[in-house]
């Protein structure tokens, strides 16, 4: 079937406002790939999307990123153009299939965009993938802007036939997302062979076979220390002001640009190998070098290796964005110049505005959407004792912060699996009575946590494991999943029975529940009983994400205030559509003073979960009354 939400793409020559990641999506389909793969995580995500919505070529969301570089491997050796993208962390996940195909080289155009997450706007790490070109002995092309992610895809399909290895797209956070005009071209149909050919000594790679490509890899990195010293990628900006000259790459450069006008610069867009004769160049022109990258110092230190006096970390910050403002106050000292802590860019003027104090604004935590399934989980999870809870990486990774407090550690996708396992078998004399459970999400469980149940099984750890199927990648905007029933284009496509997945992954049948996680005394009575009950078992909540189409919206809620006593067991769901309107002091019986918590419920955001109504002793929460529409007072006074 095809895909409905097909785009008729803008014809050659249109200036469109595009991000980076829609830049790389509009490059790669002009490129002429035939195969594009994903698995979803910002600040990646929206690549594969916009790609998806091109003719002519064929595009999936796979289960993890080693899945979609495979399968782009796979398109490559038959001989079509092809591409996957990931996060910074998911190559990692992938860097398996990447370590030996850099060995064997490719026949189609194979470009990897790698975004990395510089600043931590959505991910556990701030790892620098340009780590991996050097590890992998690949190319990597640094954009920084939209028309330049837009140009560097194009290029890095040619360097890749032209060297005949995978090339490193290292894209960030920001180039990712902010948009900019950007000048596109057509599509040109491309393919290096009609169809696979077999050659076992090359892609077969045993030790015996694999050791003979090591000397033409090594010949390789020669050819391509000479691409990148003469590259119109890499370019040398003069400067009238020779105090500094700045080396730098992506977004980086951006900022550099911004901050010191007059500065010569040697901006890097084909960064690895690095061009080192420009660097000697850029020493003439300059009274001292500065390295600006986000967010290790690899430049520096390459530079300093080959006996080039540099500054890089010492001055800057090694960690997060290097923005203007961080640039002025790092140099300032550097350069002799006192620099206000709210100084604006020596080149920017602001006319007619005035200076105000910062506004104090109500601090406003990540939390979980009304209603979202998960709720009722970590508010289950919140009133046992005595257990110790592994994450995940999902939206349930929010059960760590309040008002539940109910996750205790969260280390990557599909941790919680060997972390709980882990936790079960190295505990001490004073923990032989603690519960263990693992919490992850559907999508997080086929992409990384299949392997570390099948591991609890085997080993016959005593852990209960929350399975929380929302039917959807919700973290990253609601993908679709294996789990889901419908693929990246929307269409059909068959959906995992995750009961049946445990049960073949070794879980026995009677410690398998599925469950409505909205009927909290069910939740509750079920996860006492198998945490109680040693041995593995498995909850799987089945009830989709409250923002996508398959769910239900039902009648909303609202607090009758004379009934409600601020007893503020609701308030503990966590929903944020609940909200206290006044907090007052009182005595107990015993006694002891307590703090009631008076609410009422934003009937707008409400969607009729029922999860508050299931807290509230007093019987406080209602069913909004229906309100006659002006249709229906109209048809009552005409007397029908």
């Amino acid at each position: 079937m095809l895909n409905p939400k097909l785009l008729t793409p803008p014809p050659a020559g249109s200036r469109l406002l595009m991000s980076g990641n829609e830049a790389v999506a509009r490059a790669v389909w002009e490129a002429g790939a035939r195969v594009a793969a994903a698995y979803p995580g910002t600040p990646s995500t929206e690549m594969l999307e916009n790609l998806a919505l091109y003719p002519d070529l064929y595009a999936e969301w796979s289960v993890n990123e080693k899945v979609s570089m495979e399968v782009a491997i796979g398109a490559s050796l038959a001989g079509a153009r092809a591409f996957c993208a990931m996060k910074h962390v998911g190559l990692n996940v992938a860097s398996d299939a990447l370590m030996t195909i850099t060995l064997t080289g490719i026949v189609g155009g194979l470009v990897i965009a790698v975004a990395d997450d510089v600043g931590f706007s959505s991910s556990q790490n701030e790892q620098d993938s340009r780590y991996w070109g050097r590890f992998a002995h690949l190319p990597v092309l640094e954009p920084a802007d939209s028309q330049e992610a837009y140009a560097m895809a194009l290029e890095a399909f040619a360097l890749s036939e032209k060297f005949s290895a995978p090339v490193i797209l290292r894209m960030t956070t920001r180039v990712c997302h902010v948009k900019c005009l950007t000048t596109v071209g057509e599509r040109q149909l491309h393919r290096v062979a009609n169809s696979f050919t077999k050659d076992p000594r090359r892609w077969v790679m045993v030790p015996g076979n694999a050791q003979h490509h090591v000397p033409k890899m090594l010949v390789r990195d020669k050819a391509l220390a000479e691409a990148t010293a003469s590259s119109p990628l890499n370019r040398i900006e003069a400067g009238s002001d020779n105090r500094i000259g700045f080396i730098t790459s992506g977004a980086a450069y951006m900022h550099v640009r911004e901050t010191f006008p007059n500065a010569p610069i040697l901006k890097l867009g084909f960064s690895h190998p690095l061009p080192i004769a420009l660097v000697r160049e850029l020493a003439n022109q300059a009274e001292q070098l500065i390295v600006v990258e986000e967010t290790e110092p690899l430049l520096e230190t390459e530079i300093k290796a080959q006996g080039i006096v540099v500054h890089g970390k010492d001055w800057l910050p090694a960690h997060g964005e290097l923005s203007p403002a961080i640039l002025r106050k790092g140099l300032a000292t550097l350069l002799g110049e006192a620099t206000a802590a709210n100084e604006v860019a020596p080149n920017v003027k602001l006319q007619n505005v005035a200076q105000r104090a910062p506004l104090n604004i109500f601090p406003r935590p990540p939390t979980m959407c009304p209603a979202c399934p998960h709720m009722s989980v970590f508010y289950t999870l919140s009133q046992l004792r005595n257990v110790n809870i592994s994450g995940d990486i999902g939206c349930y990774t929010l059960g760590a912060g309040a008002p539940w407090k109910a996750l205790d550690t969260c280390i990557s996708m599909g941790a919680s699996m060997g972390v709980a396992l882990g936790l079960d078998k190295g505990r001490g004399p004073d923990d032989e009575d603690k519960k263990i459970v693992a919490v992850i999400g559907d999508s997080t469980f086929l992409h990384m946590g299949m392997q570390g149940l099948l591991d609890i099984a085997y080993n016959r750890g005593n852990v209960t494991v929350l399975l929380l199927d929302n039917r959807t990648v919700g973290m990253t905007g609601g993908q679709e999943n294996p789990g889901s029933g419908r693929d990246l284009h929307g269409n059909p496509a068959p959906r995992v029975d995750f009961a049946k997945l445990v049960e073949a992954l070794g879980i026995a049948k009677d410690r398998i529940h599925v469950l409505n996680p909205y009927q909290l005394p069910v939740l509750f009575k079920t996860l006492r009983q198998e945490t109680k009950t040693p041995g593995p078992s498995v909850i799987i909540t089945d009830r989709p994400c409250v923002l996508t189409d398959y769910y239900e919206i039902l009648k909303p809620y609202e607090v009758d205030d004379s009934l409600c006593t601020g007893c503020g067991n609701c308030v503990e769901v966590g929903c944020p559509a609940i909200r206290v309107t006044r907090r007052e002091k009182a005595i107990k019986p015993s006694g002891k003073e307590v703090e009631l918590a008076f609410v009422d419920i934003d009937t707008a955001a409400c969607t009729g979960c029922d999860i508050c109504v299931q807290t509230c002793a007093p019987k406080a929460i209602r069913h909004v009354p229906v309100r006659p529409s002006i249709k229906t007072i109209g048809i009552v006074a005409a007397g029908e």
